[in-house]
């Protein structure tokens, strides 16, 4: 099969061969997988990078494939319930990672981890228990790669136990923001913003991949995170009717930088991209998220939402996590020592500072602040 080979039939095809199986479930994923693989072909990916891009969506079609398969044979899988989950979000970098990993310190919490993310599905013939062997595969592979590009530790620590972005599952639906740089890149940029009525069938799914880790290894209450939820969190809420979500806030100054940052990185996998052209791009998309889930929100009883702030977790992470759990009625008996010994293994910059600024990405203090000015009158969040 040829490299350049993008159309769905052939990829769809390739994963049907690499599986034997046939049922994908419902076919309305297909026009976001066709926006994909345009935009992988349209775009100057250096030639490793373009067919690692292609062997990506095959086997995100496998994984599909699989999970259907099951679903199929395991119909209680769909009847799990997923009680009263945390989300957290809020605009990228505003400390949410950091929050997040406190958070699923607690026993009680089910945080999805990152080799989840990658293989959702149960592996057939697997005993319950046994160590999974793709486990230790995306162990060694993040191993491999923190040996190779040290300085990406720095942005955004990962192993194969880390808690991880919910929205990295929203890769077997082919929607959503994909790996953060599909976003940018046309056609699919366009194809995301025009699909934001299919949220309530990518969080169905969302919800579907949920009950399939449940069942594999359940917990008493799910910890989940990403800063797009933003951009579908009605869907979210009618998805998951009694959900909790935790919104962390921070000068956008300071995450514009550091999220443009972690961009422009990513997007070294593309020939030819201009960071002051596409710091821009970043900040509007992540303005309009914004502005999307504060709408969405004035819906929403003030019991279901807690605001928390950057600043005042670095001052005093175990008083944020405190106040979460009194808002939400959860149970603080068995969070005191394990959130206290994660905070002492952990400390601000354990893996190395991070650091950026705004004039390498096309920004200024004053052009991000004018795009945020009702965000910051709102929540009052200048350094």
């Amino acid at each position: 099969m040829g490299e350049f080979d993008n159309h769905v039939d052939a990829v769809l095809a390739e994963a049907r061969e690499q599986t034997g199986l046939e049922d994908l479930g419902r076919h309305w994923f297909q026009d976001g997988l066709d926006a994909l693989l345009r935009t992988y072909a349209d775009n100057p990916f250096n030639p490793k990078r373009r067919q690692r891009n292609r062997s990506r969506m095959v086997g995100a079609a496998a994984t599909r494939m699989r999970a259907q398969a099951a679903i199929a044979a395991h119909p209680e899988i769909e009847e799990r319930e997923i009680r009263r989950p945390v989300f957290l979000t809020g605009l990228p970098r505003s400390g949410t990672s950091a929050l997040f990993n406190l958070l699923a310190a607690d026993p009680a919490a089910r945080p999805l981890l990152l080799w989840e993310t990658q293989f959702p599905e149960p592996l057939e013939g697997h005993v319950s228990g046994e160590p999974d062997p793709r486990h230790e595969a995306i162990r060694a592979y993040y191993e491999k790669g923190r040996e190779s590009n040290p300085d990406w530790n720095k942005i955004h620590q990962t192993h194969a136990d880390t808690p991880e972005e919910c929205v990295l599952l929203h890769l077997f639906a082919f929607h959503g923001v994909q790996y953060g740089i599909e976003i940018f890149l046309e056609p699919y940029a366009s194809w995301f913003q025009e699909h934001l009525d299919g949220m309530d069938r990518l969080y169905a799914h969302h919800k579907q991949y949920l009950q399939m880790l449940d069942w594999q290894r359940p917990g008493e209450r799910w910890l989940l995170k990403a800063p797009a939820h933003m951009w579908g969190l009605d869907a979210l809420v009618r998805t998951f009717p009694d959900a909790a979500i935790v919104w962390s806030h921070r000068d956008p100054r300071r995450c514009m930088a550091s999220i443009a940052s972690m961009t422009a990185t990513l997007m070294q996998q593309v020939d030819d991209v201009d960071p002051t052209e596409l710091g821009p791009k970043v900040m509007e998309f992540y303005a309009r998220s914004l502005e999307r889930g504060l709408a969405t929100r004035e819906t929403f009883d003030d019991s279901r939402v807690i605001d928390v702030t950057h600043d005042a977790f670095v001052a005093d992470p175990l008083a944020v996590v405190r106040k979460i759990y009194a808002h939400f009625d959860l149970d603080p008996t068995a969070i005191d020592r394990a959130l206290a010994d994660h905070v002492r293994e952990n400390p601000k910059d354990k893996h190395g500072r991070h650091d950026y600024g705004l004039e390498a990405f096309g920004l200024s203090e004053a052009k991000v602040l004018d795009r945020f000015a009702d965000y910051v009158e709102r929540f009052s969040v200048i350094d």
